[in-house]
């Protein structure tokens, strides 16, 4: 993604407190419009169609509600002519927390969120073991990690910034032209108090 195709207000995290903004992360093809905008950079609402499998209004009409939202915005510099839109990411990086909210809507919304995008890395997760069952090689560069750790809320919250940085610091990085064929990767991880 070059330097154009950022996200013009890339503080480092959006903070999300509101419940249209955060149902809008709840419905799984708005979740599949920001992730193709965040692999692929600014798109229309054609491109998004055919990346996502919906239909051009369907793209069209989850790019209002996204808009609406604050969560992606357009990007007229990139378009060629009147017809053409052009969308991106409003922010380089978007967060919540329920544990900040006050709002019974607002936190119904993050739980939803929350849900949604635990199904989807679920889901993706499993797609990924299932296509390289037959074919082990292709599992090259793929990894899963667990640990059990004893931490206090506040060291559970370093740890999280901590491997949010390195993230960030991957996702932001120059890409060299060293002829290396690299492919989009999907990387998550997800730390909370339980029991064995």
């Amino acid at each position: 993604m070059t330097e154009d195709q950022r996200p013009r207000r890339a503080n480092p995290a959006h903070s999300l407190t509101e419940a249209p903004a955060l149902a809008a992360f709840a419905n799984p093809a708005r979740a599949r419009i920001l992730d193709a905008l965040a692999v692929d950079g600014p798109s229309t609402a054609s491109m998004l169609a055919r990346r996502t499998g919906q239909a051009v209004g369907s793209a069209s009409h989850h790019l209002k509600v996204l808009d609406e939202a604050g969560l992606v915005e357009e990007a007229p510099d990139l378009s060629t002519d009147r017809r053409q839109r052009f969308w991106r990411l409003a922010h380089a990086h978007t967060r919540w927390s329920r544990a900040e909210m006050t709002d019974p809507t607002a936190q119904a919304a993050a739980h939803e969120a929350e849900m949604v995008g635990l199904e989807r890395q679920f889901q993706r997760a499993r797609d990924d073991i299932m296509t390289t069952a037959d074919n082990p090689g292709s599992a090259s560069g793929s990894f899963a990690t667990q640990q059990w750790l004893t931490m206090s809320p506040a060291e559970l919250d370093q740890l999280s910034e901590e491997l949010l940085s390195v993230m960030r610091r991957w996702q932001s990085r120059e890409l060299p032209d060293d002829g290396v064929e690299r492919e989009t990767c999907f990387v998550f991880a997800r730390g909370f108090p339980a029991q064995p």
